[in-house]
């Protein structure tokens, strides 16, 4: 019997939790009798939700002040989003539910949640509701609701965040963070060794929403180093427009300046070294291309510590300030890139490739055995 399996996604806050929605799709090819329907979560809701969820990526790219006040105020008062989410998306999500009629329903983003189970709830639907968490180590109160069937964690860290938020264990399921397959490399196609005769070839990245000191690190490489530098400015025209001018003019074709890109696998499979903010997403489809890491920052809230997770982990190194780039790069490359090289054997080892198979395997074990008895009674509070 096919199975049902609806995804609540995001296309408009960053493009994370879409790239994790197309790594389960992609799986379900070898799982005929599955059906995914995605939707976002957002367009469940009246024009003001959308119009909340569009305001991520000027606020992210315009003011990370204004986006940490907001992540604290949502942390600290999870239960008013759900509430809010709840009424503003209540007919339309149970119009879907009377429409697609899911076995089991997956949220990958935090503000669906306890809305969701809310809901479910209320009108007494017994339907499994599995969380994916789409962060690695500061993990909003949001994506821990004890009400799930199973909350699904990319991380021991996060998995250790969802037991102080008071998770039952039985109920948390570490998997490792899923990527898109084109970002891994091939079978018997590993990243060679550097070598320091070879001409670098850097990749500058800072997430969808192109936030970041791009420029500033770009014209340090090309300053310093025998090196071609790639910019991905993601969603952001106007940086993409900017970089263009200020750079290509000086640099000629030592600079590739690209928009928002659907090969950006190629990007980071031919470089040496990926410049990135700390967004999980460009993270781990870094980790997976086995391309070492150089993360300059992290927004505010749930992704304040995700640097540090890749420096302690060997998958990577932080340098926070463009002025010192000419010296990081310097030390990754000294020794014939001795300490390049860790990087790249550490990432191997780290990488879980089959995260995503083993997650839709997971959901799918849960359709077929849901037990009535792990949905809590809903009391009005979320812990």
């Amino acid at each position: 019997m096919e199975k049902k399996l609806l995804i609540i996604s995001s296309d408009i806050t960053g493009h994370g939790h879409r790239s994790i929605t197309e790594s389960l799709c992609e799986k379900v090819k070898s799982h005929y009798r599955v059906k995914i329907h995605v939707v976002d979560g957002f367009s469940l809701g009246t024009p003001l939700l959308s119009t909340i969820g569009k305001a991520y990526g000027p606020i992210t790219r315009n003011s990370e002040t204004l986006w940490k006040l907001i992540w604290k105020l949502s942390a600290s008062t999870p239960h008013l989003v759900d509430t809010i989410i709840e009424t503003l998306i209540k007919d339309e999500f149970l119009t879907l539910l009377d429409e697609v009629k899911p076995d089991v329903i997956l949220s990958v983003h935090p503000n669906f949640n306890g809305s969701i189970l809310n809901i479910l709830e209320k009108q007494q639907l017994n339907i499994p509701f599995i969380t994916l968490i789409a962060d690695l180590v500061n993990i909003s109160p949001l994506w821990a609701d004890r009400r799930a069937n199973y909350i699904i964690s990319p991380t021991l860290e996060a998995q250790n965040k969802c037991a102080q938020f008071g998770i039952p264990a039985k109920k948390i399921k570490m998997t490792g963070f899923p990527v898109r397959s084109r970002f891994l490399r091939k079978d018997g196609q590993q990243r060679p060794r550097y070598k320091k005769e070879k001409p670098l070839t850097c990749l500058i990245m800072s997430g969808g929403e192109g936030v970041g000191n791009m420029e500033k690190i770009a014209r340090s490489l090309l300053n310093h180093f025998d090196c071609t530098v790639k910019i991905v400015a993601g969603r952001n025209k106007k940086l993409k427009t900017k970089l263009e001018k200020s750079l290509n003019s000086q640099y000629g074709d030592r600079v590739e300046i690209y928009g928002f890109t659907k090969n950006v696998q190629d990007l980071m499979h031919t470089a040496d070294i990926a410049f990135t903010r700390g967004s999980p997403n460009v993270m781990f489809e870094a980790i997976a291309a086995n391309t070492p890491l150089i993360i300059t920052g992290a927004l505010p809230g749930q992704e304040k510590d995700n640097p540090a997770f890749a420096e302690i982990l060997n998958l990577g190194v932080v340098c926070k300030n463009p002025k010192e780039v000419p010296l990081t790069v310097a030390k990754l490359l000294e020794n014939d890139g001795e300490k390049l090289n860790k990087i790249i054997r550490s990432q191997r080892q780290f990488l879980r490739a089959n995260a995503a198979e083993e997650i839709l395997q997971f959901i799918l074990k849960v359709g077929d055995f849901h037990l009535e008895e792990t949905i809590l009674p809903y009391t009005g509070s979320r812990l």
